[in-house]
């Protein structure tokens, strides 16, 4: 089965409870080849700061969940 993607590279995110991090662009998407796998992207945020997330939005820790929303 294949993952349910929130975020491709090149989207503008912003994060609903660090609003100092400033507005984000998805740099780089992984998938893992591997059944269950996860999904992750890496977003490099206004401060410098390039923080990994999971993209599957099947999973309960997917980074949607977690707080960061499409701009």
């Amino acid at each position: 089965m294949r993952p349910r993607l929130y975020l491709r590279v090149g989207d503008r995110v912003t994060h609903l409870h660090y609003d100092m991090w400033g507005v984000g662009v998805v740099v780089e998407e992984r998938h893992s080849h591997l059944a269950g796998g996860f999904c992750m992207v890496r977003v490099l945020f206004e401060d410098g700061e390039e923080r990994s997330f999971i993209n599957d939005l099947d999973n309960e820790c997917c980074c949607y969940y977690a707080g960061l929303r499409l701009l």
